[in-house]
């Protein structure tokens, strides 16, 4: 026991043990025990507090009871609580504490800017998506709770927060609350929601039911697309609202500015939602891009994926923007030991999990994302080309340019397709107007026809015959007035269509017109099917497979069912095996004929998608070579950085030094494997890049590319105060009772406090 030690607890805490208790303890745990589950529980999350500590009870010959690990729980809860303070004093030492510092140097191949390199369209790629399996269950108290009002929870409030620049608060997230609650679809004109049939995610009646059950509903999470962690919000008894994209992005935009590009499944609805949303203009002039990953991308309308797919977005490379779905398959083992805890340790265990995933896996296998990423886009380059160029050979033809207009043309085709034809609408419009003027006119002539007059002969009848009088002429009012609309309709329309002479049964344009209306609900139900049928043989055929079924069968069946009548012969297992457009003959009998289209044949389609991938081949190997030289000059800074902190602190505060040097092994340790991956990357045939350090364009306090500023905290300089040895003068009328309670409740909260600090400093000290 050193002489500074002056409780039972901070003698215990050198010694390497925690108690459970910081006045009377009654049972410890060994650091190293704590530290072994919390590294264990952390590569593998779903191990429990009881299982670990059944396993000590057995490797100690101990039965086990349920207050042990009750008592576990508070020690690795207190352990936990020195960790988070040690990595905040050693932050506000190495002047990593500013606000959205963690966020600004999250990645070190995204984030870290270099003078002179060359600018890339988009300056931070993320993608963000909600995960539901991180539930955590509400135990409800058993009162009743009126309908208007969240239902209560039995569990006593901890007054825990979790300090954390990764996590959204709720308070921050709610503020956009208004902006979620707007029709993501209700102004069209901005962004037409092609695809808002087939997403059901932000739907509020779909989760309404699940807010008894669960007082928080998962996570929604925001990742770069290398896989580190960005933001992360509780979606606290709510499901996928539309508040939660919006306060990412908002977040996102306030810290790193113009040029973002966010994948996101349901781009298009959320695409319309930001635009109508108060952030709608800040995200127009930072040029904030909305995208579609490519899995969930061929779930959307053909129409959307030529313009927000990423295998057509230019800039993009070969990011497949898909990033969270990786992460949420690792961290979905979290879901078992998370249902039922508080919303405090939930929080606690999924923050600790991304941070160590982003330091020992996202960062450990950064180098080999590189190259891997690398040496796939130099082998799409190679292949590409050999098949491209025997490709274009076969088409006849000699320009890469015709493959950027095919895109426009199917676009437009497609738009097309959305929308009947102004002309056709025009002329359909006026052929039933004119129906309906000769039945208006036609009813007047009636009511004019039958008009009576009558003669008053007998005063009885008087009043029955003025009743008649006026319901008569009521309706011959009605009449003319219905005809006169209908006349001026008929007359504006013929002033759109130039129509000289008004239109009659005999004229050819009545019965063309006659014959559209007609079919006007076949020909509908026929360009539905057909819009469907394309998108969803383009999709398989980009996914190599044809032949197989997919989202897009219900669809296709509502628009089967709606046609059913008239195409009677056309089965839905006959149209799942047609491998391409030319062999659905269907087609050639809707309003335009796309089989001869050039784009439209299996050849075309195959160097479409190849010239296209090659591109994105091309503006990887750009990317990658920006990010190849960011983190090598990131390795470089950091360490000479750190090395320069861990001296200087040294001299000072020895104590700190030595977590500083805990926190340079953590961040160095990984240097050697990377160096030897990067040189792999240089071997690569075709690279193009180089491994010379750049100059970091970061610069200010704590920026690795500046001299280090060491600020040791005042409350690591002063000494710890002892106690008082003698208590405060009382008054002479208290009894010898009275002063020896009051002094033990005072020594007893002393010795708390001051139990803590002293757990606090030993805690600087080298193990």
């Amino acid at each position: 026991m050193w002489a500074s030690d002056l409780f039972i607890t901070s003698a215990l805490m050198r010694q390497g043990v925690v108690l459970c208790s910081p006045i009377h303890p009654t049972a410890a745990v060994t650091i190293r025990a704590l530290e072994l589950f919390h590294i264990t529980r952390l590569r593998s999350p779903h191990f429990s507090v009881q299982a670990f500590v059944k396993t000590l009870c057995d490797l100690q010959g101990v039965i086990f009871q349920r207050y042990l690990s009750r008592q576990f729980s508070i020690a690795f809860n207190l352990y936990l609580q020195i960790r988070g303070c040690m990595d905040s004093i050693v932050s506000q030492v190495l002047q990593w504490d500013s606000e959205n510092w963690r966020l600004k140097h999250a990645c070190a191949a995204c984030t870290y800017k270099l003078t002179d390199e060359p600018e890339l369209k988009f300056k931070l790629l993320y993608a963000m998506d909600r995960n539901d399996s991180l539930k955590c269950i509400l135990r409800r108290l058993p009162d009743e709770t009126a309908d208007n009002y969240p239902p209560l929870s039995r569990d006593l409030p901890t007054g825990q927060i979790l300090t954390s620049s990764c996590y959204l608060c709720c308070e921050y997230v709610n503020r956009f609350a208004m902006a979620g609650s707007e029709d993501p679809i209700s102004n069209e004109d901005l962004d037409p929601n092609l695809c808002a049939g087939h997403w059901k995610n932000m739907d509020a009646a779909k989760t309404k039911k699940t807010w008894g059950v669960y007082d928080e509903t998962g996570i929604f999470m925001a990742v770069c697309h290398h896989g580190t962690s960005l933001l992360i919000a509780d979606m606290v008894q709510s499901g996928e609202h539309a508040k939660y994209p919006p306060a990412v992005v908002s977040k996102l935009m306030a810290t790193f500015g113009d040029g973002l590009s966010g994948g996101y499944d349901i781009r298009c609805q959320f695409q319309t939602t930001l635009a109508t949303s108060t952030l709608g203009p800040q995200a127009r002039h930072l040029n904030h891009t909305c995208l579609v990953g490519a899995f969930h991308g061929h779930a959307h309308h053909r129409l959307c994926q030529l313009s927000h797919l990423t295998l057509y977005v230019e800039g993009l490379g070969l990011e497949d923007l898909e990033t969270c779905e990786h992460m949420f398959s690792k961290s979905n083992t979290l879901a078992s030991t998370l249902q039922y805890a508080t919303a405090f340790h939930q929080q606690q265990a999924i923050n600790a999990y991304f941070e160590h995933n982003d330091i020992f896996e996202i960062y450990a296998n950064l180098t080999n994302f590189l190259f891997d990423n690398y040496k796939q886009a130099l082998t799409i380059i190679h292949d590409s080309k050999a098949v491209l160029t025997n490709l274009k050979c076969d088409l006849s033809l000699d320009d890469d340019g015709i493959f950027h207009r095919w895109l426009e043309e199917e676009k437009k085709y497609l738009e097309g397709l959305s929308h009947e034809p102004p002309e056709e609408t025009l002329h359909m419009e006026y052929w039933q107007r004119l129906g309906k003027l000769e039945a208006s006119g036609q009813q007047l002539r009636e009511i004019l026809d039958t008009w009576n007059v009558f003669e008053l002969t007998d005063s009885t009848t008087y009043g029955r015959d003025t009743r008649v009088t006026r319901r008569n002429e009521t309706l011959r009012r009605h009449a003319q007035e219905n005809y006169d609309k209908d006349l001026l309709v008929v007359q504006e329309l013929e002033r759109k269509l130039n129509v000289s002479r008004c239109w009659t049964p005999e004229d050819k344009e009545w019965q063309h017109a006659g014959h559209l209306v007609a079919n006007r609900e076949y020909c509908r139900a026929l360009d539905t099917l057909e819009s469907l049928v394309v998108a969803r043989l383009f999709e398989l055929t980009k996914m190599n497979r044809a032949g197989t079924g997919y989202k897009l069968r219900k669809h296709i069946a509502k628009a089967l069912q709606t046609c059913s009548a008239a195409i009677k012969t056309l089965h839905w297992e006959q149209v799942v095996e047609y491998t391409f457009l030319a062999d659905f003959d269907l087609l050639r009998d809707t309003c335009e004929n796309i089989s001869q289209r050039p784009w439209a044949h299996p050849t075309a389609c195959f160097a479409l998608d190849t010239y296209f991938k090659m591109c994105r081949a091309e503006e990887e190997i750009e990317c990658l070579n920006v990010e190849i030289c960011r983190v090598i000059t990131f390795m470089r800074n950091e360490e000479r950085f750190l090395r320069t902190c861990e001296e200087k602190i040294n001299n000072i505060h020895p104590a700190l030094g030595h977590q500083v040097s805990q926190r340079c092994k953590l961040h160095l340790q990984f240097n050697g494997s990377h160096l030897k991956r990067l040189h792999d990357i240089a071997m690569l045939p075709g690279f193009a890049g180089t491994l010379i350090p750049g100059v970091s364009a970061l610069k200010g306090p704590g920026e690795s590319s500046s001299e280090p500023a060491i600020i040791i905290p005042s409350s690591l300089l002063a000494p710890v105060q002892p106690p008082p040895s003698q208590i405060p003068h009382r008054n002479i009328l208290d009894s010898i009772e009275d002063l020896e309670e009051e002094e033990e409740v005072e020594c007893e909260a002393e010795e708390a406090s001051h139990a803590l600090q002293d757990v606090l400093e030993v805690s600087f000290d080298p193990v």
